[in-house]
């Protein structure tokens, strides 16, 4: 059996319009490469509470921009795209589910049901109901797979990875982290990390050394710096 010589993790919350999208490119940016991708779960909220920040759909101006973006970038995809009936909303069950990896190609199948329930149908996943149904509609047992994710067992897993990617320095979704290199944003995965998976990475690591030791020369009221 061969052996992957490289492994990434994809970050994600069904919450993000933007995780939907790279959800969409992931298996084709990988694809090519021999990496093993691991796929993870984590709480949106949970980073915004530990970093300060509000979320984008917290921020009026914002919520419109990013529907907008989100929208025009689904259009060139040829998606569909369809809101949730409400946003932000609990994803949490949904999360839950997704971090349930006994079988990788089961989990694979219930995220893609998640997240088309979240933007292509429309239908959510907000209530258990709504999980449930996603799930049966993918030929998965909803109904088991809800309630093995209502378990302290698993309930603790989310929390976990979530507070390990923090650790880690992830402080948004979707991102994918390899060989120690961040990817946050869909238009990072879709412009940044194929160069960095080519070895074809732009990045000059003199000027970085410099940036990441350059000190602020101001700093704003109320920052957490």
């Amino acid at each position: 059996m061969a052996v992957t010589s490289r492994r990434a993790t994809f970050y994600f919350d069904f919450i993000s319009p933007y995780a939907f999208l790279g959800w969409r490119r992931l298996h084709d940016i990988f694809g090519p490469h021999d990496v093993e991708v691991r796929l993870q779960p984590v709480l949106f909220a949970g980073m915004l509470n530990h970093y300060g920040q509000l979320g984008p759909a917290e921020v009026e101006p914002k919520r419109r921009f990013v529907f907008r973006q989100v929208f025009r970038r689904a259009h060139r995809l040829g998606i569909a795209l369809r809101p949730p009936p409400g946003h932000p909303f609990n994803p949490l069950l949904a999360l839950r589910v997704a971090s349930i990896d006994d079988d990788p190609q089961q989990q694979r199948r219930a995220i893609d049901a998640l997240f088309e329930a979240t933007w292509v149908t429309g239908n959510g996943v907000h209530t258990r109901e709504s999980v449930v149904a996603a799930l049966d509609k993918a030929g998965l047992d909803g109904a088991q797979l809800a309630a093995q994710a209502s378990t302290p067992t698993i309930k603790s897993r989310l929390r976990a990875a979530t507070d390990a990617a923090i650790a880690d320095g992830v402080f948004g979704v979707p991102t994918v982290v390899i060989d120690g290199e961040l990817f946050w944003g869909d238009d990072s995965m879709r412009e940044d990390l194929p160069d960095f998976l080519r070895g074809c990475d732009p990045l000059d690591q003199s000027l970085l050394q410099q940036w990441s030791t350059t000190a602020p020369a101001a700093v704003r009221p109320g920052s957490k710096r």
